[in-house]
Formats: structure tokens, sequence, C-alpha cells
């Protein structure tokens, strides 16, 4: 786990204010609520995230990662006795070789284990452990291996504990996989199950707030200054072949829409882009521009289209042969998002810190990073959620703070708010469809006649 990645999850813990300390009294309030009700509230959402994200192979492989590193995260931040305990209450009973053993051992202790000494193996514990149980640290020659066993220094042990943390989170998730037909058929639940593993509840977008204030000229300049990666080859694919498929038109024209492209705008830019190509004037008009129009609200149920969250980016409609939408960090090979760092310059230690957060399942730290190298700052000071939210930022940076001042500004759309608004919000305002409703309908309107 790199130290970026800590670092994030040390930040979002204060904000969640659930620092999660051991050693806390489970009685004590803390800012409203005891820790033992922050402790149930965590433990409540780790089974709904279960049921979330058992439902395809890409997001159990994507929920376990996140799980281990939280795992880690917080089981390194143990006492050494609070670690003990855990693994006896979970029957993970290693025994620790006798201080003769150790005596008798010590030189071949010290030769075979990672950054131990003599005076480091006088001082810890050693856990004999089946090699098999602690293959990773087989794998890179860490550890001292004898008659099939392992010995493991105790600052190690964590590798252990969390093979099997994620053997038995990788077989719960396929047993909450096997239940989900009795969970669909409830109407309550369906709808909230689907659409959470895409749930965004950040700013809202699609609240156009600078529209007009960038022309078409500046799209070019702009996508390789400010752009997210994401858009940035989108960008380019548009230009070289004068077409995007649906999947890129959408996650391209609702991005440009969120940066303030008017609706006049938006149809000019398309039209002459695409009139190059294969696709003359008349043929745009009658297929293309009335799915233009209803992205901006002017046609059908006339619905504000939200701009792409990076988890939708993420984890949903990966990008097959011949499409250029998706995100980069996730579904490019790691040698061809190599090759695209180097084409846009980004420093030699800058792509092995990107591909090793890429390597961890981490793609939005990665697209952060690449925003700090391509920026030339040490710390971003904030988490990335939203491709509109990478250009926002950039732009602040480039004009000192003052260029995207009024967007930042703009209400959250978030979970709380709905729920502190209560029924009077619906006398306020219409009702505003679901960001997954809108997308799912608007898709038809981007096929490819």
């Amino acid at each position: 786990m790199s130290e970026q990645y800590t670092k994030k999850l040390v930040t979002e813990s204060k904000n969640l204010n659930f620092p999660y300390r051991a050693d806390a009294d489970d009685r004590k309030v803390l800012s409203g609520q005891s820790e033992y009700e922050k402790r149930r509230k965590d433990h409540i959402s780790h089974f709904i995230l279960r049921l979330a994200y058992c439902q395809t192979e890409d997001l159990r492989r994507w929920f376990i990662q996140q799980e281990v590193d939280l795992f880690r995260y917080r089981f390194s931040d143990l006492y050494p006795k609070q670690k003990l305990e855990f693994l006896h209450r979970n029957n993970l009973q290693y025994d620790t070789i006798s201080a003769e053993e150790k005596k008798n051992l010590q030189d071949k202790l010290i030769s075979s284990t990672y950054a131990v000494s003599g005076i480091k193996v006088e001082d810890q514990d050693f856990y004999k452990v089946p090699f098999q149980d602690a293959l990773d640290l087989v794998r890179t020659r860490k550890v001292y291996l004898r008659a099939g066993y392992a010995y493991i220094p105790h600052q190690d042990i964590v590798t252990i504990v969390l093979n099997d943390f994620r053997t038995r989170l990788s077989k719960a998730l396929a047993l909450t996989a096997r239940s989900l037909p009795a969970v669909h058929s409830d109407e309550r639940l369906q709808p909230l199950l689907n659409h959470l593993s895409h749930a965004y509840v950040g700013q809202d977008y699609s609240v156009q707030k600078n529209v007009g204030k960038i022309s078409l000229e500046q799209i070019d300049s702009l996508s390789g200054k400010s752009f997210p990666l994401c858009m940035r080859q989108l960008h380019q694919a548009l230009r070289e072949n004068h077409h995007l498929r649906h999947g890129g038109r959408m996650q391209y024209g609702l991005f440009l829409k969120g940066i303030g492209l008017s609706l006049d705008q938006a149809l000019q830019f398309w039209r002459s882009e695409f009139i190059r190509g294969k696709v003359d004037a008349d043929k745009f008009d009658k297929a293309y521009a009335y799915s233009i129009r209803h992205m901006f609200g002017k046609e059908g149920k006339r619905m504000d289209y939200t701009p792409y969250s990076c988890m939708k980016v993420i984890l949903s409609n990966a990008p097959s042969q011949g499409d250029h939408h998706g995100c980069p960090f996730r579904h490019s090979e790691p040698e061809l998002l190599k090759q695209k760092l180097q084409f846009y310059k980004v420093s030699p230690s800058g792509i092995s810190q990107i591909l090793e957060l890429v390597k961890g399942m981490h793609y939005q730290l990665a697209c952060q990073k690449y925003f700090e190298l391509t920026h030339n700052i040490e710390d971003s000071g904030f988490s990335l959620n939203h491709p509109n939210q990478y250009f926002i930022e950039s732009q602040k940076i480039l004009g000192g703070g003052k260029e995207m001042k009024q967007e930042t500004e703009t209400p959250q759309r978030t979970q709380e708010n709905a729920a502190t608004r209560g029924s009077t919000a619906t006398h306020e305002l219409p009702a505003k469809p679901s960001q997954e409703e809108m997308t799912e309908k608007l898709d038809a309107f981007f096929q490819d006649p």
C-alpha cells in the first residue's frame, strides 16, 4: 500500500469522523455518537456493500481489494498485544518459536528475513507458519524456509492475516451472490443495490455556471492542460478519426456540457468534426443532432443529464475494440498506459508511481497523481471523484484560483442534504431523476444508426 494511499485513508477517516481507534472506549460519546454506534454503522455499511458488489466478477474484485487495503491499514494501527488478541479471537493461532529455537536459527533468520538484524531477532516474536499460507512473502524471498514452514517476523504477520481475510471475504461474496435472486425480488432493495456501485453524491456538475465562457477555439488547448486523461484521449480520438462511438459521445459530450459548452456550441462542435469524416451535414442533422439536444434537456422528457462521475466511468460500459471511452487507468493495458503517459511527457518516476497505484486498483488515485505530475505540484489537496472536478481544479491552479470560483460554490447533491430537505423539497423544485435513470435512457439516443 503506497504512502499516498495511506494518507488518503487517514484523511477520509477523519472526514467521516471515524478514526477507528482500537483502544477507544465503546461507551464514550464523541461528537454525538459513541464508538459503539460508529462501529455499528461501519459494520452495517460493509454488509450493504457486499450485496451491491457481489453481482459481477469485476465488482467483487474491486471491492475485495478496497476492503483488504482498509483491513491492512486498520490492522497495522493495532498495538502488538492487540494483534495477538485479534489472531486468537479469529482462530489464527500461529505458534511462536521458542527462545531456544530462535537462538539456534538466529544467523539464518538474519540472512533470510527482510530488514531484520541480530538485535531485532532477540526482541521480537517469530511465527512458524505453513509455507503455503505465506506465499507472498516466499515469492519475494523475505522469510526463512525450513521443512515446509516459513518463519515470519511479527511485523510481517499482517500478510498472513490479509491472505486469510481475502479468502474469507471472497467466499462470503460468492455465497451472497447466490442469494441475489431473493434480494432482487424485494422492490425496495433492487433499485438501491443495482445503482449503489455507480453512485455519486458529490458536486452536481449538470448545473452550468460557466455557459459561454469557453469558446470552441479553446478546447484543443484546454484538452492538453486541464482535461483528465480519459477526456484527453477522447478528444484526441475525435480529432484523429472525426467520429466517436456512442459510449465516447456520451462520456465526452456530457463532460463538455459540464465545463460550459452551450447547446449551440455543442452542435457546432460535433457537426464540424463529424462532417470532416464520413458523415455529411444532412446525415448529422438527422442522426446525431437530436441526441445532442436531448442531452441538454431540449428534447424528449427534457431531463437535465449529468456528466459521468469517476465511478460511473470506471465501473460501467467497459470499452471494446474501436471504443475510446472509459478510464485509461482501469481499461488500458499497463504497457499501453505507459506509452500514453510517455507521449504526454510524464516523467519515468511519475509513470512508475502511477502504474503502482493502478496495480493496486486505485484508479482515481492514479488519476490524481497524473494531475499532480502534469501540474507540477506536490499535493493536489483534494480527493478526485469526477472528471469535471479535475477540470475545475486545474483551472483554479492555472488561473490563480479565480477562473472557476463560481462553479465550486455550487451546492453539493448529497444523500444527507436530500434527507434534511425532506418532503418540502418537492414544493421548491421539480423532482430530478437519478443519474442512472437519466444516463440509461439517454444511451438509446446515442446509438449509431
